[in-house]
């Protein structure tokens, strides 16, 4: 007899199984395979052109399959339409600058998937509200985007994705280029959301303050799967050799100390 389907709530966030793709005729990914499943926070780490980004790319759909599998929530890919659930913060660079917009109006285009044709109602102010406070821009509303500093406009572009208050967080190197006190606050953004039961699917290049947050690591070398398992501090010096990684704890301006993991 077969058994039943398992019901959608025990399903991986993410399932990703042999999962190929390239960038123009370069291959980026090699058949990866990456499970998410609800709640947890995993971070995706490698060097420089390791295909990290073009993982997270991949499952929000931006970078195609050539071969493999992508389900979403249990839904296949090609047949998921609610995208509501699903929260995208892109590296900063490529999402930044030129744009002619209040800071609660970017914040404010993150709830468009749950408005209806594009006006929004009182839960969608609110919501939009909530997501200026977590990340500490309430007092910022009415300000230009072009005004901010880096660390605040990557804020912003986090604060637009909590503003449709997702289940599933994707994160492209949420923490490059911010600096302390801006990594802080949206350590303790992204907590609140982790305690809500969100989750977090990071690309990151170092843990730094949002290391005690993350359940998994999965190491990508060269778009393969290297290591799938406790984050870099907790499985020793030399269980990832020919990656550097800068201990988060270092202190700044010192010579960081290598782990053996990324560059």
């Amino acid at each position: 007899m077969q058994s039943p389907p398992r019901p959608a709530q025990d399903q991986p966030v993410i399932s990703l199984r042999g999962a190929t793709a390239s960038l123009g005729s370069r291959p980026v990914l090699r058949g990866i395979d990456l499970t998410v499943g609800r709640g947890e926070v995993v971070a995706l780490l490698g060097a420089n052109g390791s295909g990290k980004s073009t993982a997270v790319r991949a499952v929000v759909g931006q970078v195609p399959l050539t071969d493999g599998d992508l389900a979403l929530f249990g839904t296949e890919f090609k047949r998921f339409r609610d995208w509501s659930r699903i929260g995208y913060v892109p590296q900063r660079t490529t999402a930044a600058g030129g744009v002619p917009a209040t800071v609660r109006e970017v914040v404010s285009s993150g709830r468009l998937a749950r408005s209806r044709f594009g006006l929004l109602r009182k839960a969608d102010r609110a919501a939009v509200e909530r997501a200026l406070a977590l990340v500490d821009m309430d007092a910022y509303a009415g300000v230009s985007v072009n005004a901010l500093s880096g660390g605040q406009h990557q804020r912003v572009l986090i604060a637009r994705a909590l503003a449709g208050e997702p289940e599933l967080l994707l994160m492209d190197e949420p923490m490059a280029g911010v600096d302390l006190a801006n990594q802080e606050v949206l350590a303790k953004a992204l907590r609140e959301q982790v305690a809500a039961g969100a989750t977090v699917l990071l690309v990151l290049h170092e843990l730094g303050p949002l290391e005690p947050l993350i359940d998994r690591a999965v190491v990508l070398r060269d778009g393969c799967v290297v290591h799938d398992g406790p984050p870099p501090e907790a499985v020793g010096q030399h269980a990832l050799p020919g990656h550097d990684h800068v201990h988060p704890h270092a202190a700044h301006g010192a010579e960081p100390l290598r782990t053996g993991l990324l560059s």
